[in-house]
């Protein structure tokens, strides 16, 4: 008869098709009924955080749920900080791990409901009667409010049969948040009103806008007002006439770009949370400047919005269409320069210290890299070069990992899912030597998910360059901030990639001929730039500006 793992296993792959994890003695029968009597496709990664990074990476490039599992204890407490970033980041993700008995903890067991909740993930626990049940409830917590829920088989029911499995109902997941009422009606026809008679408007959209399939809303508005256009880091791509299109606001955007925005007299933005980084600090508008938002949050996020609507992105720009009247003279848009706007430094092709300008070496891969890429970024000082000089297709062809809760180390394990969830595109990783150090267990993970469809570009600086940057400036000892250089080639010829250390814009050579050899036949690529920790992104000149 099927155990409660097995009820577990066979309902959560009625709705997920891939799992990722560690397996140990809290997980087992649920692997194995995954394994043995599900289609879902396990993959193996080598540290815990990897079960909940692949997961997130999976939902974020293809927009469909996965999971994560790991055992109970030790195994549980090394998924948090990855756990903490999906919460931070709404990525829905279901993590599959065992638990403390029934009976009560043993000597190795935590409070693992309350280290979830700490980070703001709930946990749903399963009995013999009711793990199916159970498991479509967790699975509609997790798409219903976009957050990581745990799903825990406590250690001393796993393996107990629990009779036939039930039929499960369909996950029920809310209809798209529509406007309503007097005050939303009114302030959509206010913003219509402002977008109809403005000189200057500007739209600007983020990951929200994408989730809600808002893109053609979006350009049929951006048309219909003459609007210049603009997305935040994770919403690139997400309008789909590029022509007026202004790039990436905030840190990463062009400086041409950025003034062209603060001279607009209306800005309406859909799907963004506006924080810190894409709102320049305050600096993004013009004081002037009527800000208009609309987001599913409940209330607005960003002191210089002046008017809110709580809606779905796309069911508000589909109501501004319909309201917007009025012909437009002589568009703002045409008579702007989008592409020089959108320009950014071209760099030299060695820094003044005698290594690689990192700028020069951003734009030769970008020339360089297939353009069927998904981009997936770890997180430190390096997550400008990536964001500024690599375009991408769509938001969820660019992802970084970790800056929701401003983590590094996540980088490799991404890979893993986004290869998974795209199994036709090239997944390119962009990472630091810091967080590339951090887990680099999962450099097998990821060159075996991706194989020849993988590339990685290592910055590395020898050192841990944001706090350099931050820290060093001020005078503070740089010892405890410097790596000692590591030879990324020869970590990834371990595994069975190929390795190149590139110290010229020449070496970048071998990724031309790389990208012209067969996928099949090819292995995954590492590039370790060794580059110069003297050129500072413009995003992190902006950081050390505010905080000095």
């Amino acid at each position: 008869m099927p155990s409660v793992s097995a009820h577990v296993a066979l309902t959560l792959a009625q709705h997920i098709d891939a799992v990722f994890g560690v397996m140990g003695n809290g997980n087992a029968y649920f692997l194995d009924a995954i394994e043995t009597q599900t289609d879902a496709v396990f993959t193996a990664v080598r540290h815990e955080q990897g079960a909940v990074v692949a997961a997130d990476a999976h939902f974020r490039a293809s927009g469909r749920i996965a999971a994560g599992t790991s055992t109970y204890g030790a195994g549980f407490t090394n998924t948090l900080t990855a756990l903490a970033e999906a919460v931070q980041a709404h990525v829905p993700l279901v993590l599959v791990v065992g638990d403390e008995p029934t009976s009560g903890p043993r000597p190795w067991d935590v409070d693992q409901i309350a280290l979830a909740s700490a980070v703001g993930a709930r946990t749903y626990t399963v009995g013999r009667a009711d793990a199916a049940a159970t498991t479509v409830i967790a699975i509609e917590h997790a798409l219903t409010y976009r957050v990581p829920v745990v799903l825990a088989i406590p250690y001393d029911v796993a393996a107990r049969e629990a009779g036939p499995v039930p039929p499960a109902p369909e996950p029920r997941v809310p209809a798209p948040l529509a406007p309503s009422g007097e005050f939303a009606e009114g302030m959509l026809d206010e913003i219509a009103a402002a977008l109809s008679t403005a000189e200057r408007p500007f739209l600007l959209a983020g990951r929200g806008a994408w989730l809600s399939e808002a893109s053609t809303a979006l350009g049929e508005l951006a048309a219909s007002t003459g609007a210049l256009t603009a997305s935040t880091a994770l919403g690139r791509g997400v309008f789909p006439d590029t022509r007026f299109d202004l790039g990436v606001t905030g840190g990463f955007g062009a400086e041409g770009a950025m003034e062209l925005i603060r001279e607009a007299d209306v800005a309406v933005v859909f799907g963004a949370g506006l924080n810190q980084f894409t709102m320049r600090f305050g600096a993004l508008f013009a004081p002037g400047t009527k800000v208009f938002q609309i987001d599913i949050a409940p209330a607005a996020t960003h002191a210089h919005v002046g008017g809110f609507v709580r809606a779905d992105a796309r069911l508000a720009a589909e109501a501004l269409v319909e309201r917007v009247t009025g012909s437009i003279g002589a568009p703002w848009r045409e008579s702007v320069d989008v592409t020089a706007a959108r320009a950014y430094d071209h760099g030299d092709d060695l820094a003044p210290d005698g290594r690689l300008d990192p700028r020069s070496a951003a734009r030769r891969i970008a020339a360089l890299l297939p353009e069927d890429r998904v981009v997936v970024s770890d997180g430190g000082h390096f997550i400008g070069w990536a964001n500024m000089y690599w375009p991408v297709a769509a938001p969820d062809r660019m992802m970084m990992i970790g800056t929701a809760f401003q983590s590094i180390g996540q980088g490799w394990p991404s890979v893993v899912g986004a290869a998974l969830a795209r199994r036709d595109a090239t997944v390119v990783l962009t990472s630091g030597d810091g967080g590339g150090l951090m887990a680099i267990a999962d450099l097998e993970s990821a060159v075996r998910a991706a194989a020849g469809r993988g590339v990685a570009v290592i910055w590395n600086d020898a050192a841990y360059g944001a706090e350099v940057n931050l820290y060093g400036l001020k005078g503070l000892a740089e010892a405890p901030m410097r790596i000692p250089e590591v030879d990324f080639a020869a970590f990834a010829a371990a595994v069975g990639a190929e390795g190149v250390v590139v110290r010229t814009l020449a070496d970048l050579d071998r990724l031309e001929s790389w990208a012209a050899e067969d996928p099949a036949t090819r292995r995954f690529l590492l590039l370790d730039l060794r580059i110069s920790g003297d050129v500072i992104a413009p995003y992190q000149q902006e950081i050390i500006r505010v905080n000095s």
